[in-house]
């Protein structure tokens, strides 16, 4: 059985919205699909899609075909987390260690 990871059409009119999912290829673009891997709105501001990246790497190892918009989808989902993953070791790094309380240093009389 031929699989392809695609976007299923869902929402109402002029108002959509997408499922991506793994499919036979012979399904309709909105019929039955063998596992949903996450979405995409268009309308959406900000984060516009959500995606099981281990679960569609999994289908492609299987010799799935991924269509182009669900590819730019994958990319920009990778480019997101390698780019999450640096800023928080920027901030890791760039907060100093836990200094140790400063000995009080109180001053001895000087002995004659």
């Amino acid at each position: 059985m031929a699989v392809k990871i695609r976007c299923r059409r869902v929402g109402a009119n002029n108002d959509l919205c997408f499922r991506i999912v793994a499919a036979d290829i012979r399904s309709a673009r909105d019929g039955s699909s063998l596992e949903i891997l996450g979405w995409y709105d268009p309308k959406r501001e900000g984060k516009n899609y959500s995606l099981k990246l281990e679960a569609i790497e999994a289908w492609v190892r299987k010799g799935a075909q991924v269509t182009e918009t669900v590819r730019s989808l994958v990319n920009r989902a990778r480019r997101d987390a390698a780019s999450a993953l640096a800023a928080s070791a920027a901030a890791a790094s760039e907060q100093p260690p836990a200094e140790a309380p400063a000995a009080e240093t109180a001053e001895k009389p000087a002995q004659a």
